[in-house]
């Protein structure tokens, strides 16, 4: 007995690795499954093509108010966050040294004035005194030499009086002077705007021969610049006129939408290059193209210096064929790309596809595929540029 299980205890152990090796080479152990074909429906709707860039905030206009004379801050009349209008007073410089020089410049107008009187009468009489010797020249009363006198002197008196009109005249413009000047010690806002900066302080010392010296810097709010940075691989797509939308930083609100206005047509950079030769020399890093729009302010919660997230919309298309934009694979040289679809019997079948705007999520279809289609998404997901 013991003998004869012995035996099928070793049949059963020598035939085992023959059936082991025809199980494995027919598949029996293989439990793996053949992966699932990733697809994806050609449907209608939006689509939107967008550039997103970087901005700062500027205030729309700002403005530096200095002195234009030397002297002291006597008086600062307004303070920093303080709202101004047009006209209304800044600040006053002491004016000791300009009322000064406006009285002497009145005082030497007077003067002139004075010396013109005298000479219009001296004028008056030279010209009676010569007017008579001339009714009595013919009565051989008067000489010829007497006569020649009177015109000379009278001639003389006229060129003076003429003379000092003309001092006169100069001596008006240097009062005008004096007075614009006296004019400058009070320094008036340029603009309807706000205070952002107070740079001077009463009773410092304003020397404008040297450099104009600032008093405040002057901002209007109510309209504010945005400055963006586009880089040089977007700017291609960008233009004047498309609409744009932006949000700051910790903002909550609803995006705010704007039009951009303006592309500068080089670098900001390039004013401070100091050659733009072939020799010059060359840097890998980035460059950027400013593009500014303006969006009003009306309750203030914008300020200058700002970050902004903003977003360039280059084109918008609604109700239109979109395909995903992970199915489109390899492109051709006409710029089509290759898309793999499954037909209605399951084979799978490649068209070359044309799009138009993409978000890089979908894509517009123009030629090579129909609403229904169903695309196979490749594998790694990815689609080519």
């Amino acid at each position: 007995m013991l003998k004869a299980n012995t035996r099928a205890l070793l049949w059963v152990l020598g035939i085992a690795p023959v059936v082991f090796a025809i199980a494995s080479a027919t598949g029996a152990f293989d439990s793996k499954t053949p992966d699932p074909v990733l697809t994806e429906p050609v449907v209608l709707g939006s689509v939107e093509e967008t550039v997103l860039a970087n901005g700062v905030l500027e205030p729309a206009r700002t403005v530096r108010v200095g002195a234009q004379v030397s002297g002291q801050l006597k008086t600062l009349h307004v303070e920093l966050g303080q709202p101004v209008k047009f006209g209304d007073l800044i600040a006053e410089i002491d004016a000791t040294q300009q009322q000064n020089k406006l009285r002497t410049a009145e005082a030497s107008l007077a003067n002139v004035k004075a010396l013109r009187k005298e000479r219009e009468i001296r004028l008056k009489e030279a010209e009676l005194a010569f007017r008579r010797q001339r009714t009595l020249s013919g009565s051989k009363v008067v000489s010829a030499a007497d006569l020649e006198k009177a015109q000379a002197e009278f001639l003389a008196l006229e060129a003076q009086v003429e003379q000092l009109e003309a001092q006169i005249a100069e001596k008006t413009i240097g009062v005008e002077d004096a007075l614009a000047t006296l004019a400058y010690t009070k320094v008036t806002a340029p603009m309807d705007g706000v205070v952002v900066a107070v740079v001077s302080k009463e009773g410092q010392t304003l020397n404008s021969n040297q450099a104009v010296p600032t008093i405040v810097v002057l901002a209007q709010l109510d309209v504010m610049r945005v400055n963006v940075q586009i880089s040089e691989a977007d700017i291609g797509r960008v233009k004047p006129g498309q609409n744009v939308r932006f949000t700051i930083l910790g903002g909550t609100r609803t995006p705010t939408a704007s039009v951009l206005e303006q592309i500068e047509p080089a670098p900001a950079s390039i004013a401070d290059e100091p050659s733009m030769g072939s020799d010059a020399q060359t840097t890998a890093s980035a460059v950027y193209y400013n593009g500014l729009f303006a969006t009003p302010n009306p309750d203030g919660r914008l300020r200058p210096m700002m970050n902004a997230v903003v977003t360039i919309i280059c084109g918008q298309a609604e109700n239109v064929p979109l395909v995903a934009w992970s199915a489109l694979t390899e492109r051709d040289g006409q710029g089509r790309y290759h898309v793999q679809v499954r037909t209605p019997s399951h084979a799978l079948a490649e068209r070359l596809v044309t799009i138009g705007l993409t978000d890089r999520i979908k894509a517009q279809v123009i030629e090579g595929l129909s609403v229904g289609d169903e695309v196979i998404i490749p594998s790694d997901g990815e689609a080519t540029e």
